[in-house]
């Protein structure tokens, strides 16, 4: 910029009327005078800059080694401090409830699943060697729906198969009902969340309007604090929503694949004791 400067004043010297020796050295003299005043600005402005870079470098880097060096628990304890707890705790407890219920009813479907075809081969092979009571016998000992099932069928078989056949349905109603139960609650804690999220999000947002409005300013400091609470409710409802549909929706697929399976062995077991009766 110097040299840009000083060859238009030189060449606006030049193009200037030129009279006499002492005003071409006197404008030199002058324009040089200028360039070199304005490089000593220059230079006092960059190393004005390079010292502020500096200490901003200086006050950052701290910050930054702080964060990084804090543990996700504590950085995850503070947001849900400055989202409020009022609005934040009523979210997490029905992520909680949410998540016992829904790991209660894995336990239970993971407990309830037998080797099936295994178990049918076996009623099939005990009714047919030592007959229905140790058939009976061996299904009561058996975990599972399935098994409560089979149980229910056989207790009724000295009424006919008609009876069986009813029994079997109404029972397997039953032991559906049973692997169902709770679900309710989790797709209550599944629109319950997100619900109260957004609950938190307008009151953090007439909070915002109510900063605005006492402090007569558009500042977005003002209103941080806020919109703050409005976007963390938000975020935490949402979270706790999805986490719990994808439990909710697994439970369903296991429950779903029981009951095709206890339909299945339902229409083997009339058929197991229609030929078990013509013997």
């Amino acid at each position: 910029m110097v040299l840009a400067v000083a060859t238009l004043s030189f060449g606006a010297a030049f193009a200037q009327d030129t009279e006499t020796a002492a005003n071409v050295t006197e404008q030199n003299e002058l324009v040089a005078d200028e360039a070199a005043a304005g490089a000593e600005n220059a230079i006092e402005a960059t190393e004005l800059e390079l010292t502020e870079t500096d200490a901003e470098a200086a006050e950052v880097k701290p910050a930054v080694v702080e964060a990084e060096g804090s543990p996700m628990h504590f950085a995850l304890m503070k947001k849900f401090l400055e989202g409020g707890w009022e609005w934040m705790l009523p979210v997490l407890v029905c992520l909680i409830l949410g998540l016992a219920i829904s790991i209660e009813r894995i336990l239970y479907m993971t407990f309830a699943q037998i080797n099936t075809k295994k178990f049918v081969a076996d009623v099939e092979r005990i009714l047919n060697e030592e007959g229905v009571e140790a058939a009976k016998e061996y299904c009561r000992n058996t975990r599972g729906p399935i098994a409560s099932i089979y149980y229910q069928g056989l207790m009724r078989y000295d009424q006919g198969l008609e009876a069986v056949d009813k029994a079997v349905v109404s029972y397997g109603s039953v032991q559906q009902g049973q692997m169902e139960s709770g679900l309710s609650w989790i797709s209550l804690f599944i629109a319950l969340s997100p619900s109260l999220g957004f609950m938190g999000t307008v009151v953090g947002m007439i909070q915002a309007f109510d900063d605005i409005e006492s402090s007569a300013t558009m500042s977005p400091t003002v209103v941080a604090g806020g919109i703050k609470v409005a976007l963390l409710t938000t975020i935490m409802g949402l979270i706790s929503a999805v986490i719990l549909q994808v439990f909710f929706n697994y439970i369903l697929s296991k429950i779903e694949s029981q009951v095709v399976k206890m339909e299945d062995t339902s229409i083997t077991l009339v058929d197991m004791l229609t030929a078990y009766s013509k013997r």
